[in-house]
């Protein structure tokens, strides 16, 4: 089998205009939020930085587009109708698949004016979810898209927390259900990938911003196998390693995709992974892209190979 998959990964778009929001809707956590926007990251979050982004995804042509989370800011229904116009640029629901970050769920809203919205870029194949499409975060994932392949299997980490909190969680039932899909997608010896806002591994990003459950994430994980961990949150390009009963998982984070960066550590990336199938197991090599405020576009920062796990059995 010598089929290769490319896989972009970006994260973390913030995109909000905020434009014209109402005071009652910030009477809760999201005044904090909105302080910060004003005060800081409305200068850092362009959209002009996502444009160049769309243009350049036009030319590297990936098979498939993954966003880890935080596509809003506040988690307001308007912003959740801007990102959807933004995915619709990005490619059609069967090429791009979408989990939610912590912002998304800055407070809890109402399932039909905000999720219900991405919907279709969300939700599982049809033949794993039964043709039962989800009514919340908690009946949607995780979600199982098999393309080709690979199996991308979508994790929650979204959940509202306290004000100046920005934890996340996977949950008990989700951690459950995670079990069959790994088990299900390693028998068909597929390469798995698992999408997740919050970091995995420890030390990524600081005790507020932690994934609370990542011990019983990580024992999932090192009990069933997977291949590659792709996640957000961190705002900055990272590698980090879980071992695991198989071998070393690499586990990369990627900045903000709309970050004109206030050093060249947090500007905008995305990556690119190129797997394929090897005798014995897989093989995969990255391709970094960063954004260039002098060019105004995204151009190739570094290229790598990386060490995959061999398959269990």
């Amino acid at each position: 089998m010598n089929e290769t998959f490319t896989l972009a990964h970006l994260s973390d778009l913030h995109l909000s205009s905020l434009n014209d929001v109402k005071v009652r809707e910030l009477l809760n956590k999201r005044i904090y939020g909105y302080l910060k926007w004003q005060l800081k990251r409305r200068a850092e979050h362009r959209r002009e930085v996502l444009d160049a982004l769309l243009l350049n995804l036009q030319h590297t042509t990936p098979d498939h587009i993954a966003v880890t989370g935080d596509l809003t800011h506040l988690g307001l229904p308007r912003e959740f109708r801007e990102v959807r116009n933004l995915l619709q640029s990005l490619g059609s629901p069967s090429r791009v698949t979408v989990i939610p970050g912590n912002h998304d769920t800055y407070v809890s809203t109402d399932w039909n004016s905000t999720f219900a919205l991405w919907t279709d870029y969300m939700l599982s194949d049809e033949a794993h979810l039964g043709a039962k499409a989800g009514t919340n975060v908690e009946t949607t994932f995780p979600s199982l898209r098999v393309r080709g392949i690979a199996a991308l299997i979508g994790v929650s980490t979204a959940r509202p927390s306290a004000p100046l909190l920005a934890v996340g969680s996977v949950g008990q039932v989700q951690l459950q259900k995670l079990e069959k899909i790994l088990v299900e997608t390693g028998k068909q010896r597929l390469f798995r990938v698992v999408l997740i806002h919050h970091p995995p591994v420890d030390g990524t990003v600081s005790w507020r911003k932690r994934l609370t459950d990542a011990s019983a994430f990580r024992s999932v994980l090192d009990q069933h196998g997977v291949e590659l961990i792709l996640h957000g949150h961190a705002h900055r390009s990272s590698l980090k390693h879980l071992e695991t009963t198989a071998g070393t998982v690499p586990a990369f984070g990627v900045p903000s995709a709309s970050a004109l960066g206030r050093t060249s550590s947090r500007r905008a990336r995305y990556h690119l992974y190129r797997c394929k199938a090897n005798p014995r197991g897989w093989e995969m090599v990255v391709t970094v892209m960063c954004y260039s405020p002098a060019q105004q576009r995204f151009t190739e920062e570094i290229e790598k190979d990386v060490l995959l796990p061999r398959p269990l059995g």
